[in-house]
């Protein structure tokens, strides 16, 4: 307890300390803000490297220096939180480090935005001060999302923030590319990329959404004579580039056309016919017409057969290609050129809608072109390998084990990955090129060649390559710190499933590479929050949350309760506020009943009392408390939130408040040692529950506990370990209690009592567990002792025991047995109705089993309905 006190009475017993600073209600608002600073300024969240605790280590996924927090961020930021504040708790040094990432492409095009509102483009600038610009528009107003994470209540460790273009990040950038590049890891070549026509930039195929695009199919006719083929696209503005057309080399149809030149329309071209397996004879007319520098495919079949690459569209999707139409984009092109062919009798059939897979930029959902185009690449088959193994041979493991498949999916088919990006913010391509060719790799620690004529390279690289560096990178590398020592490799990673592609595997791989140890012990992998109905969250579909309006609304704890409670391994998390809301009355309900106990008495001074001196309830409370921690345990090693959460609000909110403080209130009562053995109990009872709490509710605990116990913070407060202690007779006996209340608060809602209404009762309990506990049962049920002209209107057997009730004052007899009789007969009826239903042959033959299951549950609930009845008119007699 805090000196802060002041004496209120007890009704119920002695006087006890009241904190004066404790309101009545719990106002997250006023509580959060000030918590947390406390716990930033007091350093309970610094790691440090010369600790001689075990280390235990979270990488975080930095978010973009352009994003704001939102319910994806939110709840893997409170299972990551959690899973820190835990083990902080059990005596580890803990390391969870925050930082963001540069993200190239998103932060260039706000600041774009930014100066197209002053009518200027980058160029205006020039590329020194457009990037001065970006540098101080994150300043200005990148990291909003740093704040919002201390209103989650992030446990994290703000002295070791860190930034993906950083000296000491950008330093590890460059001499990871300089390692690759001298063991020709990293090379440059022309190939066809996937090329942004809006951000002016190549993406990987990972930054590609596909999506089905409603298209138009048309059949083109090339040729003439004889030597006429037949092709079907959907880009006819790609013809101008076609080099070839293949057919299959076993297609007996087009046998003697191989070898032949065509005329290739619209053009002064003639183009040959060549044969190549990649065809599919079964497809369409079996005849394919081939744009190397336009298509992934046909830059392969372009390759085999040694064709021309021409490239007829610029880098904003404009025909370049000389003739009518150049100069249009390339949808308009698209329209243009069939319109031309279908007046030379070109197009055998009308457009037809065609829906097909069309690749999108992730930014900005422009469509993709496929490009030809010099670009840098990693060569990734060793690099996955390493990956895949790693994982196979148990290293690294993934959580839940099914999710393993779709790493392997990736890894073991993985593409060269293009890292260069036509940007000006993010690592410039360390690379420098001489007036007579040369080309140079430089390192950080090297000069880059001074002499007149040499330039480096424009282009920047993909932000996923300095970010597939963050575990190791953010902890000093390639120096050897004391942070690297001490928390590499790291103990988990927690993220969505849907970033194994972009992110995980390229961790894995750097690791393996660079560290020559996996980055993570485990991979826990999240499903995606999605809105009450399980629909995806999307700004079309009008269902996004924005998380802070909950906070603000329900408090934080009330958001990442809610949060912890949805999130089951690898599966996706529906979320409704009216979750936050009863996540918020959680809150309230500790609140409330710890107050409570406080205004008891409940104390932590002192060793617990031997059980020889507890009663029934103290020992059952006790055994079970040891029992929930275990679970608790359990699944925090197993990863299983919603399990942990689901067993700590069972566990709190109704056996502690429900059960153990109502049952010990008649106790408190009466004073004397066992008052004080309970209080003690009560006291432990709640220390221990808050501690267990703390993790996934930081705030209200934190408040509650360090009241409770007067210790500096639960922060730092040891995580409980289970005392061993197990009463099973004790459980026995309260379970029996619990059923003989439970069943007779069901039997006065039936009969329409009010919870509060108090009615006389005779209790023939000798014999059972229920005798010690009559004074409490009486207590809980609102029963009278029978007194004088008691007549029992009711009598139930329960536990063992008979309860007798006399309703005749309480209730009209003879209206209730009238309204009883009344349901019966409508229950009856609804029973008769469905049985014949279910007896007719006709009828079953020929409704659908759907419906005669409905029926048979009707019918399934009529004869519960009677047999529930039939039981309360007994009672009545």
């Amino acid at each position: 307890m805090t000196d802060n006190t002041q004496q209120s009475p007890d009704a119920n017993g002695p006087h006890s300390a009241i904190p004066a600073d404790l309101p009545t209600q719990y106002a997250p608002a006023e509580v959060e803000g000030k918590l947390y600073e406390r716990w930033v300024e007091a350093g309970w969240f610094e790691a440090d490297a010369k600790s001689e605790k075990p280390p235990y280590t979270i990488v975080i996924p930095p978010p973009n220096v352009t994003g704001s927090l939102h319910l994806g961020h939110a709840f893997q930021h409170t299972l990551m939180d959690a899973l820190t504040r835990r083990k902080r708790m059990q005596g580890y040094e803990a390391l969870w480090l925050p930082g963001m990432d540069h993200a190239g492409i998103a932060t260039q095009n706000k600041v774009e935005q930014q100066l197209a509102e002053e009518g200027k483009s980058r160029q205006d600038l020039g590329r020194e001060a457009f990037v001065e610009r970006v540098w101080r528009w994150k300043e200005e107003y990148g990291g909003k999302i740093l704040g919002q994470m201390r209103r989650l209540g992030d446990g994290v460790d703000w002295s070791r923030e860190r930034f993906t273009m950083d000296e000491g990040l950008s330093r590890a950038v460059q001499t990871v590319f300089k390692k690759m590049y001298d063991d020709g890891l990293i090379y440059r070549a022309e190939r066809i990329i996937n090329w942004c026509p809006r951000c002016l930039t190549a993406i990987s195929d990972i930054e590609v959404e596909y999506r089905d695009d409603d298209g138009e199919l048309v059949q083109l006719k090339y040729g003439e004579g004889e030597e006429t083929v037949v092709v079907a696209t959907t880009r006819a503005e790609t013809m101008l580039g076609d080099t070839a057309v293949a057919v299959h080399p076993d297609d007996e149809r087009y046998r003697h056309l191989i070898g032949k030149q065509i005329k290739l329309p619209l053009t002064d071209r003639t183009i040959p016919v060549v044969a190549d397996s990649h065809v599919d004879p079964e497809f369409g007319t079996g005849q394919v017409k081939v744009t190397p520098a336009h298509d992934p495919n046909d830059f392969e079949i372009g390759r085999r057969h040694d064709l021309p690459m021409l490239t007829v569209m610029d880098e904003r999707g404009v025909i370049t290609a000389h003739g009518p139409f150049q100069g249009l984009d390339r949808f308009e092109a698209r329209s243009a050129i069939v319109a031309a062919l279908r007046e030379q009798g070109r197009v055998l059939e009308e457009k037809r809608p065609y829906v097909h897979s069309v690749g999108h930029c992730s930014r900005c959902k422009t469509t993709i072109e496929p490009r030809l185009s010099m670009q840098w690449w990693v060569k990734v088959a060793p690099l996955a390998k390493a990956a895949g193994d790693a994982v196979r041979d148990g290293r690294t493991k993934i959580h839940p084990a099914d999710m393993s498949s779709r790493y392997f999916d990736w890894v073991d088919n993985m593409h060269d990955w293009t890292i260069s990006r036509q940007l000006w913010w993010g690592h410039r391509i360390p690379v420098w090129y001489g007036p007579e060719g040369e080309v140079v790799c430089v390192g950080p620690d090297e000069e880059p060649p001074a002499r007149e004529g040499w330039h480096q390279d424009p282009d920047v690289l993909d932000t996923w390559f300095s970010s597939g560096l963050w575990p190791f990178s953010t902890l000093g590398w390639p120096d050897e710190t004391p942070d690297l020592a001490k928390f590499y490799a790291t103990d988990v990673l927690v993220t969505g499933y849907d970033i194994i592609f972009f992110w995980v595997a390229r961790m894995m791989m750097f690791g393996t590479y660079v560290m020559d140890e996996p980055p993570f012990h485990t991979i826990a992998l999240t499903g995606l929050v999605r809105d009450e109905h399980g629909k995806k969250m999307s700004k079309s579909f009008g269902n996004v949350v924005d998380p802070l309006e909950w906070m603000d609304a329900y408090g934080s704890d009330a958001l990442r309760f809610t949060l912890a409670s949805g999130a089951n391994p690898g599966t996706d998390v529906p979320i409704g506020e009216d979750w936050v809301k009863a996540s918020r009355n959680f809150a309230n309900k500790i609140w409330n009943a710890t107050r409570f106990a406080l205004m008891n008495g409940a104390t932590v001074e002192g060793a617990l009392p031997d059980a020889s001196e507890m009663a029934a309830t103290d020992r059952w409370i006790l055994s079970r408390l040891n029992t929930v921690l275990c679970e608790v345990d359990g699944h925090y090693e197993d990863y299983q939130f919603a399990k942990l959460a689901d067993a700590l609000r069972h566990f709190a909110w109704d056996e502690v408040f429900d059960w153990y403080v109502e049952l010990s209130k008649t106790t408190f009562a009466r004073g004397g040692r066992a008052a004080e053995v309970s209080r003690r109990v009560l006291g432990e009872v709640l220390d221990v529950t808050l501690r267990l709490l703390h993790p996934i509710v930081p705030f209200v605990t934190e408040e509650l506990w360090t009241t409770l116990t007067g210790g500096e913070s639960v922060v730092v407060a040891a995580w409980p370990q289970d005392s061993g202690f197990r009463d099973a007779a004790a459980e026995a006996e309260i379970a029996t209690v619990q059923q003989a209340v439970t069943e007779v608060r069901r039997f006065r809602a039936d009969q329409g009592l009010q919870p509060g209404q108090r009615v006389p009762a005779d209790l023939a309990l000798a014999g059972t567990p229920l005798v010690a506990h009559e004074e409490a049962v009486r207590q809980l049920l609102r029963l009278q002792p029978a007194g004088e002209g008691f007549q029992a209107t009711a009598s139930l057997p329960v536990a063992g025991a008979t309860v007798s009730l006399d309703l005749s004052g309480a209730i009209d007899v003879d209206a209730e047995r009238k309204r009883l009789t009344k349901d019966l007969a409508a229950a009856q009826k609804e029973l008769a109705q469905t049985g014949a239903k279910l007896t007719n042959e006709a009828f079953l033959a020929k409704a659908p089993e759907h419906v005669v299951d409905k029926i048979r549950g009707r019918k399934a609930a009529a004869e519960a309905d009677i047999a529930r009845l039939t039981q309360q008119l007994d009672r009545l007699a």
